[in-house]
């Protein structure tokens, strides 16, 4: 069956820096649009990014455009979320999602996702 598993959260004073990783197994992951959802305690789930099969095509929220890079390498399938000057408006479990077809920041959408790596940032 499909495997989906985040790594990388952790804790992190305002300003500063994380990298998320996304690994999928059992995943034609080239064919497959990738997401990056979050949700903070008593909040819904909220699209980050998302990026197309190839990476040509990337889209942000915007709480976090500009701070956030989302990147692909389908030889490794791979998936990583570079986060820079972090807020503490950040904090939450982040979460990796696989879908067919355009991005999207609707979590719907997603069919394969992972159990998700808490980040936490300190103000």
């Amino acid at each position: 069956q499909v495997q989906v598993m985040e790594s990388g959260g952790g804790l992190v004073q305002a300003g500063g820096s994380l990298s998320l990783t996304c690994t999928a197994s059992r995943l034609p992951f080239g064919g497959y649009v990738m997401g990056w959802f979050r949700q903070a305690p008593g909040k819904e789930r909220e699209g980050v990014s998302c990026i197309n099969w190839n990476g040509v095509i990337t889209d942000y929220a915007d709480s976090v455009l500009g701070r956030f890079t989302i990147s692909r390498d389908n030889t490794k399938n791979t998936l990583r979320l570079q986060m820079n000057s972090l807020k503490p408006e950040d904090t939450a479990m982040y979460y990796c999602a696989a879908k067919y077809g355009a991005c999207s920041a609707s979590s719907g959408l997603y069919t394969y996702w992972g159990q998700g790596t808490q980040v936490t940032v300190s103000s």
